[in-house]
């Protein structure tokens, strides 16, 4: 696969709490060849937001992409992983820095911050996985 256009988004309910992501994976003409909706246990709303990016950038090496371009509602998280704010919080710097390894996989590769608005179907499938685990 030459390109993915990847939504991802991360839902805690308590911050921390029951939490769950929302992966959506397009091709560059707009068909959807994955939606990845998954409870992921107790933890803070930052945590499930990196699982989110985390788990997607995985399953875009599976898919052998050569270049993604991401987008996320979470402005920490984007500024982050551009180096625009530095990660001080222990439980995050893991996560980061495996995140940054499998970026290493892309010839390139885009990281955007959208609006929720922009990110509901993601948003709706990370929502959709607590409430499927807590029924």
């Amino acid at each position: 696969m030459e390109k993915l256009v990847i939504y991802t988004d991360g839902a805690s309910r308590g911050n921390p709490g029951d939490a769950g992501i929302g992966v959506i994976i397009y091709d560059d003409k707009q068909n959807v060849i994955e939606k990845i909706g998954e409870y992921i246990g107790q933890t803070t709303n930052n945590i499930a937001e990196y699982t989110a990016l985390k788990i997607a950038l995985e399953k875009a090496v599976e898919l052998k992409a050569n270049k993604v371009d991401l987008y996320l509602d979470s402005e920490l998280v984007v500024k982050q992983i551009k180096g625009e704010y530095q990660v001080k919080n222990k439980g995050l710097a893991l996560i980061y820095r495996e995140i940054k390894e499998l970026l290493k996989n892309f010839k390139e590769y885009n990281i955007n911050y959208i609006s929720r608005t922009m990110n509901k179907e993601a948003d709706r499938l990370a929502n959709l996985s607590i409430d499927e685990f807590l029924e």
